[in-house]
């Protein structure tokens, strides 16, 4: 097993019930599965990496409309074998929406979920459904950057103000997800002069 996966998920400090269930959860994977949980290859779960980018007043977050789930959400994917995980968050948020100065919030992850992917077809290949073992990290990023699509992926990349998010956001089941996030990094970091 990769050890240092599983100290990163048990030096995860929670941040409410839902994340310390889901941390033992995601520990017991770890074990059940003798830590293989970092390629696709392991089609029943694996690890992924997601980034929320905030703008400098923390009032918005940095978005891409996903072609698979038909909404707005958050940037990242697969770690794909990688160890360092701040690291994939960052260089997904780059390619996904076209940003290049990501200033993290912390080296630490922000949120930790397990969440449900439903079977569908990615490129004209079908995928089973599975389990994505995810870690959030938090980034500010200036809203004067130029941004790009990246049509494999997304239709639209944009800056999605707080207050509407739930109207933007048509996956339910992130709505709460992202709310935690937002409620964490409001509580534990300031808006920042990117200028």
């Amino acid at each position: 097993m990769n050890d240092w996966i599983k100290e990163e998920i048990v030096g995860f400090e929670p941040f409410g019930r839902q994340e310390e269930v889901d941390r033992v959860r995601l520990i017991r994977m770890l074990d059940l599965f003798h830590g293989d949980v970092l390629t696709r290859e392991n089609d029943v779960a694996h690890m992924t990496s997601s980034a929320m980018v905030f703008s400098p007043k923390m009032d918005k977050v940095l978005m891409a409309y996903h072609n698979i789930y038909q909404s707005w959400a958050w940037l990242g994917g697969h770690v794909d074998g990688e160890k360092d995980f701040l690291q994939v968050a960052e260089r997904e948020a780059r390619e996904e929406s076209g940003i290049q100065n990501l200033i993290p919030m912390s080296p630490h992850a922000v949120a930790l979920d397990i969440l449900p992917v439903p079977q569908h077809y990615k490129r004209g290949q079908y995928v089973g459904a599975h389990l994505h073992l995810n870690v959030t990290y938090a980034f500010w990023a200036s809203e004067e950057e130029n941004l790009a699509v990246r049509p494999e992926e997304n239709s639209a990349v944009g800056w999605i103000p707080l207050c509407q998010l739930e109207q933007k956001v048509t996956e339910p089941d992130m709505i709460p997800i992202y709310q935690k996030i937002i409620q964490r990094c409001k509580r534990d970091f300031e808006p920042v002069d990117l200028e």
